[in-house]
């Protein structure tokens, strides 16, 4: 991978809690001002890796000097796996179809310049993830059960503090959020990180990159494809307005200063 993929600062944001085991967890404060609630942690090869899960299938590694606080939470969560643990579906169904047809018009451009600024991702590529993963249909659910424009599934959308997978608002702020961690997780590298978003993090690091699955490596493709297009789109038919913006740095867009 070339240099535009190294990150120049580090930032976080998990919107709720991690599932935690029987334990106490701890929410670790970072420099960024974001928290992590995290199971537990460990030093790794010179960072801290803060484990999100008690199996230990999803993490985030931080270097010690970004930590700025910690503090134990006496009351744990359930675990996912955890007989009796359950899990409330963000909306089901038929009550967002309910819900959708008294529901003003999405304004999708709006919705990524918002979480685009908020995690410096590149707009455009939160456009092609929600373009491979549901075309842009805010009422979209996947045989697996994975809701909304950016298909969340429940189990997910519980972590990340989204409440409606159905509401535009909710699920790309969720979806964006999951990506940012992604991304934060695989060093900035879109092509990982775009692997873990539809295999899972777990099957990534299992084959130390892309998972050898045809649908993970289409979507992939699919996705970088897209968001090629959408850049020499945006090249031809307004150069001015792209300067204007303001460049991002593929995956990522500048930290406001």
């Amino acid at each position: 991978m070339q240099s535009f993929l190294q990150r120049g600062f580090l930032i976080f944001m998990l919107i709720g809690v991690c599932v935690l085991s029987a334990s106490a967890a701890e929410r670790v404060t970072l420099r960024s001002g974001f928290d992590v609630v995290c199971d537990h942690q460990r030093p790794v090869n010179g960072e801290i890796r803060l484990f999100l899960t008690s199996n230990e299938d999803s993490y985030v590694d931080v270097a010690p000097s970004d930590i700025v606080r910690q503090v134990e939470i006496s009351e744990a969560m359930p675990d996912a796996k955890t007989p009796g643990a359950t899990i409330k579906p963000a909306l089901s169904a038929a009550t967002a179809q309910e819900k959708a047809a008294t529901a003003q018009p999405v304004n999708l451009p709006a919705l990524l310049t918002q979480a685009s600024a908020a995690h410096h991702i590149d707009a455009d590529l939160l456009a092609s993830v929600i373009h491979a993963e549901s075309n842009g249909n805010p009422r979209a659910v996947s045989r697996t059960g994975a809701q909304g424009l950016m298909q969340l599934m429940p189990e997910t959308a519980s972590r990340l503090g989204v409440q409606d997978s159905f509401s535009p608002e909710q699920n790309v702020a969720g979806g964006t959020a999951y990506l940012d961690l992604l991304l934060t997780r695989y060093h900035d590298n879109p092509m990982l990180a775009l692997a873990a978003y539809n295999a899972g993090p777990e099957a990534v690091d299992r084959y130390h990159g892309i998972p050898p699955y045809a649908e993970t490596r289409h979507y992939v493709a699919r996705v970088i494809h897209d968001f090629n297009q959408r850049k020499r789109q945006l090249a031809h038919t307004s150069a001015h307005s792209q300067m204007a913006a303001g460049p991002c740095t593929f995956p990522r867009c500048p930290s406001p200063k």
